[in-house]
């Protein structure tokens, strides 16, 4: 098979999508298929509004076997108010049906903005025979994917990654509505088909018009030998601790649940509990205010590491007591089965999609979303019963090894894509 990925930040652009999508790529390469990736150059998420941030500026490359096509991503004048501003906008339009579909399509293309890639997609001669693209809420990328497949006739699976939300249904609070707009929904409804990270995705698809026979659910998966191997003495040694340790693996924002984490830390601190928090990630700009907002005793007991290799990554994991990431912003979290294969138990927030993958109170806990008293109750809880914690860890662990690896994941997408291109050319 041809193929063609579109998205708007890849290898080695580290996130969620970025994973799941180089993994499927790398597969597919390693099994013969020609597979393209074409994404701008951002490497950086706000380098999409913010030019002083960090892009590629290698527009050919390889990376396992897959051909990487790099485009320009160009700023709005005005930068972060711009780009704020037009999705508020799209948000606006989208909510009281005062615009067309076709017309929040329109608006939505310079967030981002990469007219290359657009252009690159209009006039290119290359022959494919799917596209799949991702993700919702960057959508203008995975529009121009399948504006390309309909010209060609050929498949266009949607991977949208949907954050549905703490609200008290799917796509019911203020957050998710940024990912649930009109023209977004549009997106999966003109596609051949979709694929889901969760059964709560898929069924809010199929409300919204899907069809059922067009979903499925296939969720990131991990390779166990890339993620275990982690040495916790090592990682306690090098940054010198020795009590309980709670660790978060996560760009560190207000949406990621990092502020509430921290609250909760404090909160423990000020009951006279022993414990470490490990921050690694992206440090974001707004998380950087709230740290210099805190008093110097409490910043001193936070190790913030920031960004993280592997070796680094797989020592914290394999070092840490409990593992938390009450976040709201998560389609899956690929990072609760790595904790998991590592046998910690992990918290999340209460949120759609999020609950399909934390069996509360068997494999983890979890918490309403910003809740940072609820979030120290169950830390509490935990860091105080160690059985308890391998308990959930072994659950999860066991878990993981009979259904979220790639090698269990993987076959569901190829034989998709198998079946597209096979229907396609009948």
């Amino acid at each position: 098979m041809r193929i063609l990925h579109v998205i708007q930040r890849y290898w080695p652009a580290v996130g969620g999508a970025e994973t799941y999508i180089g993994e499927i790529s790398a597969r597919l390469a390693a099994e013969g298929h020609q597979v393209t990736v074409a994404a701008t150059d951002a490497l950086d998420l706000d380098y999409f509004w913010d030019r002083r941030r960090r892009h590629i500026s290698q527009q050919l490359d390889q990376h396992a076997g897959v051909r990487i096509l790099r485009f320009p991503a160009r700023q709005l004048p005005l930068g972060a108010v711009a780009y704020a501003g037009v999705r508020r906008l799209l948000w606006l339009f989208s909510k009281t049906c005062l615009a067309p579909v076709a017309a929040l399509h329109r608006l939505a293309r310079v967030t981002p903005w990469s007219p290359d890639l657009w252009r690159w997609l209009t006039t290119t001669e290359e022959r494919f025979d799917l596209v799949a693209g991702t993700v919702i809420c960057l959508e203008s990328v995975m529009e121009a994917g399948l504006r390309f497949a309909q010209r060609r006739a050929i498949p266009f699976i949607a991977y949208p990654l949907t954050h549905l939300g703490a609200g008290p249904q799917p796509a019911n609070d203020a957050l998710s509505s940024f990912y649930t707009m009109r023209h977004q929904v549009h997106l999966v409804r003109s596609s051949t088909a979709t694929v889901c990270m969760t059964p709560t995705e898929a069924a809010f698809y199929a409300a919204h018009g899907v069809p059922a026979e067009s979903l499925l659910v296939a969720g990131p998966g991990v390779t166990p030998a890339e993620v275990l191997g982690g040495d916790a003495a090592r990682f306690r040694l090098r940054h010198g601790i020795s009590g309980p340790l709670v660790v978060s693996l996560a760009s560190m924002a207000y949406d990621k649940g990092t502020m509430q984490l921290v609250e909760a830390a404090r909160r423990l601190w000020q009951r006279g509990q022993v414990v470490d928090l490990v921050l690694a990630g992206a440090i974001t700009q707004p998380f950087r205010a709230y740290l210099a907002e805190l008093s110097p005793a409490d910043r001193a007991r936070l190790h913030v590491l920031g960004p993280v290799d592997d070796t680094e990554k797989r020592d914290l994991l394999a070092a840490a007591d409990v593992f938390a990431m009450p976040s709201r912003t998560d389609s899956f979290g690929i990072v609760y089965l790595e904790a998991w294969l590592y046998h910690k138990p992990v918290i999340g927030a209460r949120t759609w999609g999020v609950m399909d993958v934390i069996e509360d109170g068997r494999d983890g806990l979890l918490v309403p979303f910003g809740d940072a008293a609820a979030l120290a109750d169950v830390l509490t809880g935990l860091l105080s019963d160690a059985a308890r914690r391998d308990q959930m860890g072994a659950y999860g662990a066991e878990k993981v090894y009979r259904m979220h690896t790639w090698d269990v994941k993987y076959p569901l997408v190829r034989n998709l894509y198998q079946q597209l291109v096979a229907d396609c050319r009948e």
